[in-house]
Formats: structure tokens, sequence, C-alpha cells
């Protein structure tokens, strides 16, 4: 059983949620009812995007993790897994910031999630080449 990658899928959930928690304070900070979404107000609108980034790539990245895990190790997921967390954290901090600072985080989480295609495709190939 791959414990070390349900251990990061659910802290990546919980990065997630954090993301989300960020949304209504800062609606509350910035006098923002919902539902108003893109509001010409920056700050609210880098955080809310932070959230809506996160929840765009939780379906890229969470499938590709299990199959990695699966076909590749569990423990170079979960480790993979950690790094795209820390990616998406430093890409929060940055953009929340400024929006030019969110490269090197988005950067480095989208790295993470062509290692884990690759692998995970290298992995479906060589069990298909032997049987499996």
């Amino acid at each position: 059983m791959p414990h070390y990658t349900a251990l990061v899928t659910i802290l990546a959930i919980l990065f997630y949620v954090y993301t989300g928690f960020r949304v209504p304070r800062a609606r509350r900070r910035f006098g923002l009812k919902a539902p108003v979404m893109m509001t010409g107000n920056l700050e609210f609108d880098r955080i809310f995007r932070v959230q809506m980034n996160t929840l765009e790539w939780m379906p890229v990245f969470l499938p590709l993790l299990w199959l990695f895990a699966y076909y590749v190790g569990d423990r170079w997921a979960a480790a993979l897994g950690v790094i795209w967390i820390v990616a998406r954290a430093w890409y929060m901090v940055g953009y929340t910031h400024a929006p030019e600072k969110r490269s090197p985080g988005f950067a480095l989480q989208s790295a993470v999630c062509i290692v884990l295609l690759i692998g995970s495709l290298v992995g479906i190939s060589n069990g298909l080449a032997h049987g499996g």
C-alpha cells in the first residue's frame, strides 16, 4: 500500500483547503460579497487566482502522483509530491506579493508534473512490455 503517497495526497488537499480559506478572509478584508470574483482589487484577485489555479492543477497532479506511486514507487512519488506542495506554496507567496514573482513556483510545480507524467508512462510501458 502506498502510505507515503496517501499522506502526501492529504497534505496536498490540506494545502488546497488553506488556499480556499484565504478567499473568504480576503473578501471580508476588502469588503467584497460573494459571488463577486474578479474585482479589479489586485490583492483580492491574486489571492483568488492562487486558489483557483491550485484547483485547476489538482486533477493533473493527483492522478499522476498515484500512477507514479503504482508504477514507479511510493517513496519517489511522495518525495515529488512534497516538492509539488512546496512549489505551490512558493507560487502562492510570490503571486500574492506580485504577479511576476509567481513564475519560479509555477515552473517547479509544472516540472514535477512532467516528471510524474514521464515516469508513469515509462512504468506503464515497462509493465506492458513485460506481459503485465
